[in-house]
């Protein structure tokens, strides 16, 4: 290669990197951030056995999560978005659409009862997550974050964020109807 092609094809390599990290950050920026896949989707619960939290008398564990179709939601009383979407579980327990079951994640003992107790409880089981080792093994990034569970105890569907009546009426409802056949 002569001396000035050599020396072009130099000059050419920070400029085709540039464009090429360019595209791969653009085509990032179009991607929705609740739209984490989850590679637990289709594979069983993990395995765990958490006490109920307090002043409740059932906890949670994998074999509560078989036999009928059932959401899972991870909650704090320290969280905001948690307390935007419990007046839809509320609701959704009202309807008694499906069982929902609450995964308390890092409370303090008594902030988890003294929050159920003051917002009301949608749950018919709670597990403390005192440590937040559970929530770990089921690929929690933050809360809240809702779980849709199979008949057979296995992960059919996770939503990142407070459930909300689109996301319930478009999403979920129709999802679990479809699971409950």
């Amino acid at each position: 290669m002569p001396p000035s092609r050599a020396r072009r094809a130099t000059l050419l390599l920070p400029l085709v990197l540039f464009v090429g990290i360019g595209v791969f950050l653009a085509v990032g920026l179009t991607r929705n951030p609740r739209e984490i896949p989850s590679a637990l989707i289709g594979k069983p619960v993990p395995d765990f056995s958490l006490p109920p939290v307090r002043g409740r008398s059932l906890g949670l564990a994998t074999a509560d999560l078989k036999g009928e179709v059932s959401l899972v939601n991870v909650f704090a009383s320290w969280c905001v978005a948690c307390r935007d979407e419990h007046p839809l579980l509320m609701q959704i327990k009202r309807d008694r659409v499906l069982p929902i079951h609450g995964l308390n994640y890092k409370d303090p003992p008594a902030d988890a009862a003294g929050w159920l107790d003051e917002m009301g409880d949608p749950y018919t089981r709670t597990g403390a997550d005192l440590d937040g080792r559970v929530a770990i093994d089921w690929g929690v990034y933050g809360v809240p974050e809702t779980f849709v569970i199979d008949r057979e105890g296995r992960i059919a569907y996770k939503h990142i964020g407070p459930i909300t009546p689109a996301v319930w009426n478009q999403t979920l409802l129709p999802l679990i109807r479809e699971l409950q056949k």
